[in-house]
Order: C-alpha cells, then structure tokens, then sequence
C-alpha cells in the first residue's frame, strides 16, 4: 500500500495502519480473503474496538491487485457531500477541472484493477452506498473492502460480521502488548479471566495492557468486577456485550490521574490525527500547563489511549474513533468543549497563516507535506467558522490563505468548494472576504471557468476601490491580467500584469503570487516576440526564487526560459530547463505545470531529431489535459507549440507510426508520463526523484519552520494572495 506523500496511483497503495501489530486471527483473515476473491463488494461489521480496521488492512495488503490497495479514512468526515473528495484524496488524484469529483474517479478508475477500502462510513451510510453503487456499477475492475459498525445495504454486498477475539488469542494479543510496554506477564489464570471479561475485544485488551505497567492482572480483575458490578447490580450475566467496551474505557478512565483525564477529553477536538505541538497549544491551560502536556501524552500513550505514527510531517498522534468519542462526551460534560473548538480554531488559523508565509522559502515541500497532514483538521476549522457563527471572516481568511495549497498542489475542486461557500456569506471584515474574492477567480481561471472568475474579479475591485484596499486592487489586477493570458488578449494581459507588478511595489509585496505576476508577464512578452526582455523577467525571477529557495513559482519561470531557448535555437538548453521545470512542478502535484512541461518537452524532442518520443510525449500530455481543463487553455498561442510539434513529428513518422506512438504514450498514467519524459532526457529516473510530499524530516527548530500563533496579524490579517 502507498504512503501518503505521493501523487498518482501505486501498486502499493496506501497503508497508514501498523500491519506488524497484527495478532491472532488466523481463520478470520483466512475467511476475509476468500469472501474478498468471491466478490466485489465485501463489508466488514462489527462493535466499535473489535479490531475491523486491523483485520482489513491485513487482509487488503495480502489481496495484491495489480493497481494496488487504496485506504481512506472517513471517520473525520462529516459532511456527505465531501465523500467524493476524500476518495479523491486518498487516490493522490489532481483534477483541476469543474467537473464533479466522481467523475474525475470514474475516468481515473476506468481500466484500473484495485481495491478500494472504505474505513469507517457508518455516520455516512448513504453517500457511501451511493458512492460504492456508482463505483462497482461503472468500473469492472474495481473491488470495495468496507469497514463500519452496519452494512452499507447495497445490492451484492458481501456481511463479514467480525466477532471479538478467542480466549487464547486474546491472551495472546495481551501478552505481546504489554511485552512492548517492558512487562513480562504470564499465562495464568489471572490473565485468562481478564481476558473473558473483557470479552475479547481487542481495544479493551489493549487499554487493560497499558495498565499491567501498576497493576498486576488480579488487582485489573478486582477493579474491573467493581466497574461491571455498578453497571449491572452485581450480575455478571446481564452486562450485554457490546457494552463491554465502553465499560472497559470508563474503567481505564477512571485508572487515569486527573490529568491524563483532561487531556484524553480535549484531544477528543482534534480530527483523525495531531501533533505535539498543537496538542500543547489547544489542549494546554485551565489545568493542564503546556509545560505538563508531552508528559501526559507520554502515559497515554504507554496505555494504549492514543497511538503513534511516523508521516511525511513527522511524528503525529491518533485516538480510536470509539476513545475519541469516549472523550468528547467527557469535554462536553465539563462545559469546556466551546473553548476547546476556539483553540483548535484558532491554532490551525495560526498554522495556515505560517504555512502561506513559509510557502515562500526554502520549507515548501515541508509546508505542503504539514498541510496535507492537517487537512483534516483544517476541515473542521473552516466548518467550525463557516456554520452560522460569528467567525464568518476567519473562514474567508483561512479558505483564502491555503491559496497555495489549492493552486500549488492539486486541490483546486475543494479549494473551489470552500471559496464559494465563505463568499457567499457575508462579514464584518472585508479584508478578509475581498481575499477570499481573488483566490477564487485564481482558482476559476485554473480551472477554464472565466465566468464566475470574471464576476468574482469585478465584485472584488468594485469593492476594494470603495475601500482603498491597495493590496486587494493589486491581485484584482493581477488575476485579470492572467485571465487575459490565457484567453490570447496578450495586450491587455500586458497591461494589467504591469500595473499589478507596480501596485505590489508599492505596497510592499513579494511571494509566489507576485512573481508568478512577472513569470505571467513574461509569457505575454515572449508570444508577441519580445524574447529578450522575457528572458531579463524571468532570470529575475529565477534569482530571487534562488535567494528565497522558493521552487514553485521558479518551475513556471524556467518553462518561459525553456520556450525562449528553444525558439531562440537552443533546443538542448531548453531541454535542461524544462526537465528542472518538470522535477519541481511534478514534486508539488502541480499538473497544470507538469502538464505545460511536457507538452513543451515533446517539442523540444521533435527538434533534437527524436520524432517518436516527442509523438509518445504529446500521447501522454493528452491524457493528461482532461484532468487540467482545456487542453492549452484553448489559447492559440500556448497551441502553437503544440500544433508545430504535431506536424513536425507527422512529417517525420507518417499519419500510421505517429497515432501508434501517441498511443503509446496515452497508455501512461501521471507517474509513468514523469517517469518516462525526465528519464529519456538523462535526467534521475522518478524513483530517485525526491518523494512528492516526503521532504527530509526536521524539527520546527531545526528547519526554522515557525510556530503557528494563536491569531493571524500582518497588514490587517492579510499575508499574501
């Protein structure tokens, strides 16, 4: 399975649950994967604890389809409509088009043979029958492993109703966990009736393992008969089974210090997974000094409480959906779960803030990987500030400063659907909405969509002249210029791209946006012949993104560079341009960049004598184009690249040689189209290629990473566009 920092499908997959933790369970994983070759739809059930998820991964990593196994998490969804999405995100795919996300999963799907597993749907039943319906219905090679608490109630689907732990292997299951804690237990009678009481449920074995560090199994057994005697009035026999687990938490909270209480029930805040850092910020205070924070998360993690993994954003901490629901109903009932929202609202402001400022540096492929890390707590923020509270203009600040991981790593459909939602609502702050404003006519303009990027546009500069909002008058401008761009009114994009660059002087400001301004100028300066002074732009470009190791923006100058040098004679040079171009646009999920690249490259190609590979280039860039928008945007001067190149390797192979070359290319998915342009060209094969979303991992310290501050401050709340 994949991790997650890649783009682009794997025969891997993505495997984010500890395989090597797997205990016992023999004949059911046995049972799982006949029933999983028997059919396609096959739906593990079971009581919250009782280990579905473990026993999926297992049995969907031995199932090794040819495209690979792909995991995704919908515990943290909470919202219907954003099922498509989550599917989409944990497929790595990058759309940048309008066009609804289950399409963009049927077309990505189409030939493909996988299994798809589906992690925790019970709160969202129907979209995900819905979804799974459609999916199997138009995707033959396609395999859905579904993991809830209920069937999903589909037509085929396949009941794998998954019962707690036999006595051995519950013993088993405790015996190696507390091995992992140092404590050497025995098989005796103690233990066995600790685990018969426990019912065999697996997370309830876990808790009571975390506990054998200060209590031996028989004074477990003594505390436990106290727990199930309140419950039940003494009777054993009446404590039905699935309540079992949730007396086993109650009881392992009860074990805990008044501490480690507080901090379980304000973790219950965080979605699917957090960090040391933000744990301190959110849950520290009223109890709980910062100073004491990693120290209580150190003991619950030793009792199995919460779990730690490594990522491509460095360690991070996960709760079991049924413990976080365990503490959630405890910070309800201490009152505290309102100020609890607030922080983790206010720290993920502060985080975004940082990330849009560190974009600009030499940290953006850490900033992308912590983004794509957070985004599911990212989610609940912006949810948090856009249902009808007063925090209408947070969300519009934080919708609007993750622009570049909207633009810069392949989220356009999402980013789309939260600009739209926070404009629609109206704010005290305009700042904050006129930002919102701009990065959704960027977003637009990506997307082919000029209509509602026109119509954003002119609402935003209406509204920022009335204001004399300086910064908000110079990316109305600048987006106008590149909407100008791509739709071949070079001189008008001129225009505007030269007023926008001198605005941004005037105030002050320099990131990815205001380069990618003069990158966007340049392009205009060299469609119309004014190589030279396209060069002197983007060099310029080029040397600040040096000094400030920005990558991103610096991509898009080195394509411009490339198609100088090629139509300045230098066809080799303008090879070397466009595969560092490619390397840095492909590491981001960029594809609109990647896509530009290889289009270009497959000229390039044509004019250093090799045809057929700039045939098979152009095959795979045409697959590609559907999941950008329009192809070249429609524009006849980013076409002409295209066309020359067409006829130029036509002539060369004739009508018959060059379709059976592009066709050979159209064959290539995303990584393979990398792969095979930047390996042609001598440059590093992908799989030394740095890991799209694996950067070398530092500390905040050591990396110079900022710490996310609790309220975003420069300019009045804005940073950049």
């Amino acid at each position: 399975m994949r991790a997650p920092q890649r783009p682009g499908p794997s025969t891997d997959g993505n495997l984010p649950l500890e395989l090597d933790s797997f205990v016992g369970r023999s004949a059911e994983l046995a049972g799982l994967g006949r029933a999983l070759r028997a059919g396609r739809l096959v739906t593990v059930t079971g009581a919250g604890g009782v280990g579905k998820s473990r026993l999926a991964a297992r049995a969907a990593a031995e199932s090794a389809p040819r495209d690979g196994v792909w995991r995704v998490e919908l515990a943290p969804v909470h919202d219907p409509d954003f099922v498509d999405y989550a599917v989409v995100a944990a497929l790595g795919l990058t759309d940048h088009t309008t066009r609804p996300p289950l399409r963009a999963l049927l077309e990505h799907l189409a030939h493909r043979q996988l299994l798809l597993v589906l992690d925790g749907f019970e709160h969202l039943v129907d979209a995900c029958a819905a979804l799974v319906t459609e999916l199997l219905r138009r995707v033959p090679g396609l395999r859905v492993l579904a993991v809830g608490r209920r069937p999903l109630a589909v037509a085929g689907e396949r009941l794998f109703p998954l019962a707690p732990l036999g006595v051995d292997e519950a013993v088993e299951l405790l015996l190696d966990r507390a091995a992992r804690q140092g404590v050497e237990a025995r098989d005796d009678a103690d233990l066995r009736e600790l685990c018969r009481r426990l019912d065999g449920i697996p997370l309830a074995v876990e808790l009571a393992a975390g506990r054998l560090r200060v209590l031996p199994p028989g004074r477990l057994l003594e505390r436990l008969d106290d727990r199930f005697g309140l419950l039940t009035g003494g009777s054993r026999d009446a404590l039905p089974r699935h309540r079992t687990l949730r007396t086993t938490i109650g009881w392992s909270h009860e074990l805990c210090t008044p501490a480690e209480r507080l901090l379980w029930a304000r973790l219950s805040v965080f979605a699917q997974t957090f960090d040391l850092e933000a744990a301190e910020y959110v849950c520290s205070g009223a109890g709980l000094p910062a100073a004491d924070v990693l120290d209580v998360l150190s003991e619950l993690l030793t009792q199995s409480v919460v779990s730690r993994e490594e990522s491509p954003a460095g360690v991070r901490y996960r709760m079991l959906d049924t413990v976080r629901a365990y503490g959630a109903d405890w910070l309800a009932a201490t009152g505290d779960a309102k100020r609890l929202r607030r922080r983790h609202r206010d720290w993920y402001m502060g985080l975004a803030t940082w990330c849009e400022l560190d974009w600009f540096s030499p940290r953006q492929a850490e900033v992308a990987a912590r983004v794509e890390a957070e985004l599911p707590n990212l989610r609940i923020a912006l949810e948090h500030c856009l249902s009808g509270s007063d925090d209408t203009h947070l969300g519009q600040y934080l919708a609007g400063s993750l622009w570049f991981y909207w633009v810069g790593c392949g989220q356009l459909s999402e980013g789309r659907r939260w600009l739209e939602r926070s404009v629609e609502l109206e704010s005290d702050y305009e700042q904050s909405r006129l930002k919102a404003l701009w990065v959704l006519a960027h977003v637009a303009i990506l997307q082919g969509d000029p209509v509602p990027a026109l119509a954003a546009l002119h609402e935003c500069r209406e509204e920022a002249d009335r204001a004399a909002n300086a910064t908000a008058v110079a990316y109305a401008e600048h987006r106008s210029g590149c909407l100008a761009l791509v739709t071949d009114d070079m001189a008008r994009a001129e225009t505007l791209l030269r007023s926008a660059l001198a605005h941004y002087r005037e105030i002050g400001e320099l990131n990815s946006n205001v380069l990618m301004a003069q990158v966007e100028l340049a392009m205009a300066r060299a469609f119309r012949g004014q190589l030279p002074d396209a060069v002197r732009l983007c060099e310029d470009v080029r040397q600040v993104c040096d000094d400030h190791g920005e990558r991103w923006a610096r991509s898009y100058a080195l394509y411009v560079l490339a198609y100088a040098a090629w139509r300045d004679g230098d066809p080799a040079r303008a090879r070397d341009l466009l595969a560092d171009s490619l390397d840095h646009a492909h590491s981001f999920r960029d594809l609109l960049g990647s896509v530009l690249s290889i289009e270009l490259l497959a000229l390039v190609t044509a004019t250093l004598g090799d045809p057929g590979e700039a045939a098979v280039l152009q095959g795979a860039a045409a697959r590609l184009w559907p999941s950008v928008g329009l192809p070249l945007f429609g524009s006849a001067h980013f076409n002409a690249p295209h066309e020359l190149c067409e006829v130029t390797a036509r002539e060369a192979l004739g009508d018959e040689r060059y379709e059976e070359c592009a066709r050979e290319g159209a064959g290539l998915d995303g990584e393979a189209a990398v792969a095979r342009a930047l390996g042609r060209h001598g440059v590093r094969p992908l799989d030394a290629l740095p890991s799209p979303r694996g950067p070398e991992r530092h500390t905040a310290q050591e990396s110079g990473m900022r710490k996310p501050a609790a309220s975003p401050t420069r300019k009045g709340g804005e940073t950049a566009g």
